[in-house]
């Protein structure tokens, strides 16, 4: 009877379809193995807001049609974020923490927006590596990859972002 509880079940938002489609991109090996991003909760969360912050500037890109699924994307980082956070006990300081979380987004959503040919390379070491030092290869691997990413991105219609067909 999988049928009946499917329909008593409503559908996932399409913010959680691209924010779960951006989680996918974000737990891919290669970001923390070629792309030594540490594999921490720290740098698991550096690859995350920037695939985050990547796909809310595509919606941005489509205006008004942009806006709400932008919110949307917004919402769910913060929804999941908070989520992560209790799980590992900071319930006492949660909202200073899950503020300064969506601060961390919300800066590399506007580093990103500035990004041109002649500074990705210092925009993709202050997303994901926070200024620490990376081997050249290393850095150019990323670059590489984000730059794939928004490429793809930018290549899709607002329904196939929002339904994450680009993870």
């Amino acid at each position: 009877m999988p049928s009946l509880f499917a329909r008593l079940r409503p559908a996932p938002p399409p913010s959680s379809v691209a924010y779960d489609a951006a989680v996918n991109v974000a737990r891919q090996p290669h970001w923390y193995r070629a792309g030594a991003v540490p594999d921490t909760m720290d740098g698991r969360f550096a690859v995350l807001a920037t695939v985050c912050a990547l796909v809310a500037l595509r919606l941005e890109a489509d205006g008004e049609g942009g806006n709400a699924p932008g919110v949307a994307l917004t919402e769910a980082f913060i929804a999941d974020m908070d989520a992560q956070m209790r799980q590992e006990g900071f319930d006492a300081t949660l909202g200073k923490k899950v503020r300064h979380l969506v601060g961390s987004l919300a800066s590399r959503v506007d580093r990103w927006r500035g990004v041109t040919d002649a500074n990705w390379n210092e925009v993709v070491r202050r997303s994901l590596y926070r200024d620490q030092p990376v081997a050249d290869d290393t850095l150019a691997y990323s670059v590489d990859r984000l730059r794939g990413l928004r490429k793809k991105l930018a290549a899709l219609t607002l329904d196939k972002v929002i339904e994450g067909h680009w993870a």
